[in-house]
């Protein structure tokens, strides 16, 4: 059923010019890890009080060692467990770099579901848009090409 989903997904890739676009600023290494960030900082310094602008830098702090620890458990996993890219077993039309390392469990899903998670026990509406985000960020390296479905779910559930 994996290798189906990625097939279909990368089926839809050049269907048209804006969608491939979009897919490539999507699946690119940087969107969504800088907004994630972005937002992290932002909360820094945010706060009209002093107490609400300490609530919102220890979420920037829980935020930082959630994606320390959500890159720790990958890299264990990668250590314990190698799976191949949908690239390598599968003929997709790739519109991203070769990634060498394992494809289980997606490392960029566990960063951004590990950001979202973060922000959203504090703040409800930004953590539901950056949990947006990291789907999409998810949905656009199935659609590549770069990792299965399963690779993305196990990420999101370390994330």
């Amino acid at each position: 059923m994996d290798a189906s989903i990625v097939l279909w997904l990368n089926g839809l890739v050049g269907w048209s010019a804006p969608f491939d676009a979009l897919v490539e600023a999507l699946v690119s290494d940087y969107l969504a890890p800088v907004w994630g960030s972005l937002v992290l900082m932002g909360l820094w310094f945010h706060g009209f009080s002093s107490a609400e602008r300490f609530s919102n830098q220890l979420v920037t702090i829980a935020g930082a060692l959630a994606v320390g620890l959500a890159n720790a458990q990958v890299a264990i996993v990668n250590q314990l467990w190698f799976r191949n890219r949908p690239f390598v077993d599968l003929d997709v039309n790739v519109h991203f770099y070769l990634p060498t390392d394992s494809s289980f469990p997606a490392n960029p899903a566990g960063v951004g579901f590990a950001i979202a998670t973060v922000v959203f026990i504090r703040h409800r509406k930004l953590g539901g848009a950056l949990y947006v985000l990291a789907g999409l960020w998810s949905i656009a390296r199935v659609t590549t090409g770069v990792h299965y479905p399963s690779d993305i779910l196990a990420g999101a559930a370390i994330g």
